[in-house]
């Protein structure tokens, strides 16, 4: 009989035995899973977020190669009127959009966590909103708010509610108003149906006990909903918010910023200055001004979270 022939044991330190041991780290494991992500957003957000930062400090136009100016740029928005108009626009239109937005995805959420009649078919129109690209969504508000062809007028005309068309796009006040509801039309399912696979985690038992206990609906959802749906609101909507902050197609296709800069985003105003406008720099400075906005909305959901997780006694 031949002897066994017994494989050689692996050096402790030997490369194969240190690969072997990383392959067991999870830590190694998830950093090394993260690299393809990572990569991708190192190209696409990174280097266009330094780019912009560069392009901010200096005074490039298209076609032309700029030299570094330090702050002029931004000095010369602190003095812009039509970029403060923006801003505030941008602010009512982010504040309001987002409420809206909020309340009447929670409900639909809360309706359709229901028992009630044709409730699949009811979540796949939801989503309908959602999935129709943006920019047939905005033609379609277009001509919704046509001031000849508008079926608005027409359906409130025929009913004898209004005597006259309504000007939506060419008061500046109409369009403002008019571009919000077309925000929170497409926006809704997106609200709507994170917050019900929120509600789909709390536990029926909850609210069977508390009906024992007497509770009302209203008490059921003060004591039990709210408070566990809590994590999920400040997710869903702190990317509600980033998302109406930096809505460009819906403004631009509907107003273009008109009428006389009424709705202008600072996203589409960036766009105009840098793009249809030649001002590289400029445009660049506009959007470089949004992300203090942007992160100051990161970290209230994000204290907001963590203040939420100590009162519950939770140390992650």
């Amino acid at each position: 009989m031949h002897a066994a022939v017994k494989e050689p044991a692996v050096p402790r330190g030997s490369g194969l035995g240190a690969l072997g041991r990383l392959s067991n780290n999870v830590t190694f494991l998830g950093l090394l899973f993260m690299l393809p992500a990572a990569a991708l957003l190192l190209v696409f957000l990174t280097y266009p977020l330094g780019l912009g930062m560069w392009l901010g400090l200096t005074d490039t136009k298209i076609g032309r190669s700029g030299e570094f100016i330090g702050l002029e740029n931004y000095q010369a928005l602190w003095d812009d009127d039509v970029f403060w108009l923006s801003v505030r626009t941008t602010i009512l239109y982010t504040s309001v959009a987002s409420f809206f937005k909020f309340v009447l995805g929670l409900w639909l959420a809360l309706l359709l966590n229901q028992n009630i009649a044709f409730k699949s078919f009811m979540r796949a129109i939801l989503l309908l909103p959602w999935i129709v690209p943006t920019t047939l969504s905005a033609i379609a508000f277009w001509w919704i708010y046509d001031s000849q062809f508008s079926i608005i007028s027409w359906a409130l005309t025929k009913m004898g509610l209004i005597h006259g068309y309504i000007d939506f796009l060419g008061d500046g006040w109409n369009a403002r108003w008019s571009v919000i509801a077309a925000n929170v039309w497409r926006g809704i399912p997106f609200v709507a149906i994170s917050l019900l696979a929120g509600l789909q985690t709390i536990s029926p038992s909850l609210y069977e006990a508390a009906t024992i206990d007497g509770a009302s609906p209203w008490q059921n959802f003060r004591f039990i909903t709210y408070p566990l749906l809590t994590p999920i609101i400040a997710i869903v909507m702190t990317f509600s918010v980033l998302f109406t902050f930096t809505d460009f197609q819906l403004i631009y296709v509907i107003t273009r910023g008109g009428p006389v800069n009424y709705t202008h985003l600072m996203a589409t105003l960036s766009f105009q200055r840098a793009i249809p406008g030649g001002n590289l720099a400029e445009g660049a400075a506009i959007a470089m001004a949004m992300v203090p906005f942007l992160i100051g909305a990161i970290l209230i959901s994000f204290f907001g979270l963590q203040r939420r997780a100590w009162q519950q006694g939770s140390k992650d």
